[in-house]
């Protein structure tokens, strides 16, 4: 029997110890030379883009309210009246709106003067809803 046996007779690296690189000066510019980078264009994280969405779906639909809201409910002013010395709301929606029943024209006349009670005075002027 025999045997070959394969020697590796190259000779291994040396690592020789070496300094560290020493820091090289850099000039630097100063004064009218110095140029500032342009900042980044801003970019949006998706929730930005989601906050940015529902404030202006927020804001359409808050438009969208405050214009078809007056339509059915918006009360027609016909003329206006000025109330007489001892005169009561009742006694002007009587004479004011004969075609419509007290309480329904004393409703009508207060919704129309966004008057809180029946209670009103001599000289006060009110607004005549128009009857439809």
């Amino acid at each position: 029997m025999s045997a070959a046996v394969a020697w590796d007779v190259t000779a291994a690296p040396v690592h020789e110890p070496r300094r560290p690189a020493r820091p090289h000066l850099v000039s630097v510019p100063c004064g009218d030379e110095v140029r500032v980078p342009a900042p980044a264009p801003l970019r949006l994280t998706r929730a930005g883009r989601l906050a940015i969405t529902l404030t202006v779906l927020v804001a359409l639909v808050a438009i969208a309210v405050a214009a078809f809201s007056g339509g059915a409910s918006a009360t027609t002013i016909d003329h206006s009246t000025t109330v007489r010395s001892g005169q009561t709301l009742s006694e002007v929606a009587a004479t004011q709106l004969p075609g419509l029943p007290i309480a329904d024209a004393v409703a009508r006349i207060q919704v129309a003067n966004d008057l809180a009670s029946d209670q009103v005075h001599a000289g006060q002027i009110l607004l005549i809803p128009a009857v439809r």
